[in-house]
């Protein structure tokens, strides 16, 4: 808000020297006020060190000299170093205020969407039943995020926004931004060789870091949990995509929970495995983690926490979907988020089809 009257006195804050990409409004505050405190601590550290260092040669004594002087007191002195301090740490503290207040108050009719945390991937709620595990915002439109955590506390952190808030269990907390730079679309020839390569070398696993892009084809900013949420807490990172248009923007949205045309359920299977945090959870190569891994799991009976036996079918695999903590297997904690509401039948059917065909038949 006031970034732009006193940033001339701190330099170009979107150099690239300290920080990431400059992506939304409260970027350039956001570097403006860490570059003014940078220099104001620059300030007093290189004189302190000079008259440290020059002060300890000066004075220096052999042992059991006698003292050169015996004056105790500089009231001047004194009352210099602890007045003109404080009156910087106020500057400091009023300049963080500005940025830290605009972003608790979010604009009347920024677009809303509902953010769920847990251990360890994030879901997004845009509303008439479309959820997905990316972040999706219209350029130079302001969204506001709605968050709250199923388990432990957690933190939702975009560096390229200058975005930081905690998502902690039991409230909500809340925290928007407006992206100024717009996420491009890559060619189709481009996107193309990367599913072909990701299928091929990969066994599907389209990984938007190992590309630059989503499976959709579009740049991102990255999103990632910035508190300690475990043992994968430093896999929990998602993407954040930018639309050049509202249009775009909606046809992502119709596209978001639909099977691709020609894809079969197996394959949408796999991918829904790969991009709604199943594989944080569920190894497909027999690999323990913290649920049961679904290498030849279809079929099988299991012991649950109950004492009961439990046959893995289509109905075991839905309600474990649906409601995961109704029949915990004996050996695994009741650490998995419910889906209702977040997957269709369609998915579900597709996850099933999915973890059938791991069983090699």
């Amino acid at each position: 808000m006031f970034g732009p009257f006193l940033s001339p006195l701190w330099g170009d804050v979107n150099d690239g020297l300290w920080f990431p990409q400059d992506a939304s409004t409260f970027a350039g505050e956001v570097d403006s006020t860490f570059n003014m405190i940078l220099w104001i601590c620059i300030a007093f550290f290189i004189p302190i060190v000079i008259a440290l260092a020059w002060f300890a040669i000066k004075y220096h004594q052999p042992k059991g000299g006698k003292a050169t002087s015996r004056v105790r007191h500089n009231n001047v002195l004194e009352i210099s170093w602890s007045v003109f301090p404080a009156f910087v740490l106020v500057i400091m503290f009023v300049r963080g205020s500005w940025g830290y207040l605009d972003q608790r108050e979010p604009p009347t009719g920024a677009a809303e969407v509902n953010v769920q945390a847990f251990k360890w991937d994030w879901s997004m709620d845009y509303g008439n039943g479309i959820v997905s595990p990316e972040l999706h915002a219209v350029v130079n439109q302001p969204t506001r995020l709605v968050m709250r955590s199923t388990d432990v506390i957690h933190s939702l952190y975009v560096p390229a926004f200058r975005i930081k808030r905690d998502v902690v269990p039991g409230r909500y907390n809340v925290i928007w931004f407006e992206a100024t730079v717009a996420s491009e679309k890559v060619s189709q020839a481009e996107l193309d060789e990367a599913l072909k390569d990701a299928e091929e070398n990969h066994g599907g696993d389209f990984d938007p870091e190992r590309y630059g892009f989503t499976r959709q084809g579009y740049t991102y900013f990255d999103l990632y949990c910035a508190e300690y949420c475990g043992r994968d807490h430093s896999q929990m990172q998602t993407v954040v995509v930018v639309h050049e248009t509202q249009e775009d923007f909606e046809a992502w949205l119709a596209a978001a929970n639909v099977k691709p045309e020609g894809m079969t359920d197996e394959e949408y299977g796999r991918q829904l495995y790969q991009t709604r945090g199943c594989q944080s959870c569920h190894s497909i190569d027999g690999t323990r983690l913290v649920g049961p891994s679904f290498a030849g799991l279809f079929g099988t009976t299991h012991a649950l926490e109950s004492g009961e036996q439990v046959t893995v079918d289509e109905n075991y695999v839905r309600e474990s979907i649906l409601d995961p903590r109704a029949k915990i297997v004996a050996g695994y904690q009741a650490v998995m988020p419910s889906y209702k509401g977040q997957l269709t039948d369609e998915q579900i059917n597709s996850l099933v089809a999915f973890i059938k065909s791991l069983n090699g038949d």
